[in-house]
């Protein structure tokens, strides 16, 4: 008797400027059913090297982590989507992994999660807040949907999930600049976020936070074990949490100056 058919999976990666990943990322998928591009516009030779590899090549304007995930969900014509991000890899071992998982009969899961093994100023790190960052990532179309608070976007399965022991690898940074870079950057999306909702400012946050988290992820999840990177990262993430709640502090000084700026007759 012929093995049973293998249920499909179409490879969805958003994307934006990374012709120096994306091909990387592109050629780990080609054991894929299909491969989605979403694109938000790239400059550079993203688009071309992504038809290498697919004709499903999309353009849309950025609508976040979770929009744009939804988004190209859409596109997907079969039952199982993997997310992928451009600057990461699946690992042939998660390939395989996955690939014996769908050949099994009869299975009852509905959602898979997996580490990401972040590579960085040469070197696997395998400590710290950055390991094993285990991402739901591979799940059924009619059972999963991302949600979450930019720019942490997470996918939420209505069933069984199972971890998969395998990575994805991460080629998040390209140095100690684009790693700060980001901090910046999604420390001011996290406290505009907050202070949309409304969350009041406190000290405490402001001097005890950087201070945990440099303490949680050099020493209790010992970061100190992946040397001088290790280091860099912890001190990395503790400035952008002080960054964070040192600019919600600054969104409520902000609004505290425009209402003290307005006519008396507009601020009762």
């Amino acid at each position: 008797m012929a093995p049973p058919m293998r249920e499909k999976i179409s490879a969805c990666v958003i994307v934006f400027n990374e012709e120096n990943k994306i091909r990387r990322c592109l050629q780990s998928l080609t054991w894929c059913d299909e491969i989605i591009v979403m694109d938000s516009f790239s400059t550079d030779r993203t688009l071309e090297i992504a038809r290498e590899f697919t004709p499903h090549v999309y353009q849309h304007v950025w609508l976040g982590y979770v929009g744009q995930r939804n988004l190209i969900r859409e596109k997907a014509q079969y039952p199982w989507i993997l997310y992928l991000d451009s600057d990461e890899e699946v690992s042939p071992g998660l390939r395989d992994e996955i690939l014996a998982e769908f050949a099994t009969v009869n299975r009852k899961h509905l959602g898979y999660e997996f580490p990401r093994l972040v590579f960085f100023l040469g070197r696997w790190i395998k400590h710290g807040e950055w390991y094993p960052d285990v991402k739901l990532r591979l799940f059924h179309k009619d059972y999963g949907r991302t949600e979450g608070e930019e720019p942490h976007d997470r996918v939420a399965v209505r069933g069984p999930v199972k971890r998969l022991k395998n990575p994805v690898y991460h080629y998040t940074y390209d140095d100690i600049r684009d790693q700060n870079e980001t901090a910046n950057r999604f420390s001011t999306i996290t406290a505009q976020q907050k202070f949309v909702k409304d969350q009041r400012f406190s000290r405490l946050d402001l001097l005890f936070r950087p201070f945990f988290r440099f303490f949680r992820g050099y020493f209790l999840r010992l970061g100190f074990l992946d040397g001088m990177p290790g280091f860099i990262i912890a001190i990395t993430n503790a400035y952008g949490a002080f960054l964070k709640y040192a600019k919600l502090w600054e969104l409520h000084l902000r609004q505290k100056k425009e209402f003290q700026e307005m006519p008396d007759s507009e601020q009762s």
